[in-house]
């Protein structure tokens, strides 16, 4: 009799076992969770002195907490200097960036950092090229450009979603239109170089608006001197677009129709929000370029 029990309680361990393994399998808490993150691209006006009320040391502060109020994961900025970067440091210990100046690929001139919350990515690698025929070679200008131009870039590994990706940080001429157009080209063709099949990121102040042939050779395929299909989160947002059409304030006011800056994806994100900030503190905004933000998420 013992040894029927024995062999009943065995046989309804094992059911009892194997209906909570396939239940296990089948509820909704075992699926993948895609975590989305929070990207900004923000030109933060370089350190003018000549900004009267508007300048740095007026501001910082007003810099810093957008990174933090915003709950940014990533932040790609433009124009800042070295004691700039150093300032937001100390502002910002949950962040760690990457980036060189733009003048000799040290610390001299303005940069194209990007910063990235520290608990949730790590870096792989990183590096920056120059905007010009001699891409490799610091401080090298390009075609008609009236300053040096600079992209650069970060592959970075997501702890919360165990995917990388690479995120490309750049600032065009503000005069040389066909610097600027060759700029577009020039950063597609390093994303077929360099994304290695991970996700893509193209993000910063192209000094364009979107009819213009730097914006379109990004976002028009067959514009491009490599096929590389990138989206304009304005435009592919699942819950459409927030906030001000324009990303130019002049420190002074929104000025129309000159919607400058950017955040483009590959089809390895998709965009779950997107927006133009236009926070002002006391009459004030924090820069003369609105920041744009965007919520990305894998597609696979």
């Amino acid at each position: 009799m013992e040894k029927i029990y024995l062999k009943i309680s065995v046989l309804l361990f094992i059911t009892f076992y194997l209906f909570m393994t396939v239940s296990c399998d089948d509820s909704p808490s075992s699926e993948v969770v895609v975590e989305p993150m929070r990207v900004m691209s923000f030109n933060i006006r370089f350190d003018n002195p000549d900004d009267g009320p508007n300048a740095w040391p007026h501001r910082k502060d007003f810099v810093a907490s957008m990174f933090r109020f915003h709950q940014n994961d990533l932040v790609g900025t433009q124009e800042g200097l070295n004691n700039q970067l150093k300032e937001l440091d100390e502002m910002l210990p949950e962040f760690d960036w990457v980036g060189i100046g733009r003048d000799a690929g040290d610390e001299r001139g303005e940069f194209c950092a990007i910063y990235y919350r520290t608990e949730r990515f790590d870096l792989l690698e990183d590096g920056t090229f120059w905007l010009s025929e001699t891409p490799d070679e610091p401080g090298s200008q390009g075609w008609d450009a009236a300053l040096p131009r600079i992209v650069t870039w970060a592959r970075l590994f997501d702890k919360k979603n165990d995917r990388s990706f690479i995120v490309f940080n750049t600032h065009f001429d503000h005069r040389g239109q066909e610097a600027r157009r060759k700029s577009s080209e020039l950063i597609l063709e390093k994303v077929a170089e360099l994304a290695d099949g991970d996700p893509v990121i193209v993000m910063g102040d192209l000094n364009a608006v979107e009819d213009q042939d730097p914006y379109r050779v990004l976002a028009e395929p067959d514009l491009g001197p490599v096929e590389i299909e990138l989206f304009d989160g304005y435009y592919h947002s699942r819950f459409g677009h927030h906030g001000p059409t324009s990303t130019w304030n002049g420190f002074r006011e929104i000025v129309p129709d000159r919607r400058i800056d950017y955040i483009f994806t590959d089809a390895g994100f998709s965009f779950v929000q997107h927006g133009i900030l236009a926070d002002i503190r006391d009459g004030h905004f924090p820069s003369d370029h609105l920041p744009v933000v965007a919520d990305v998420k894998f597609t696979e």
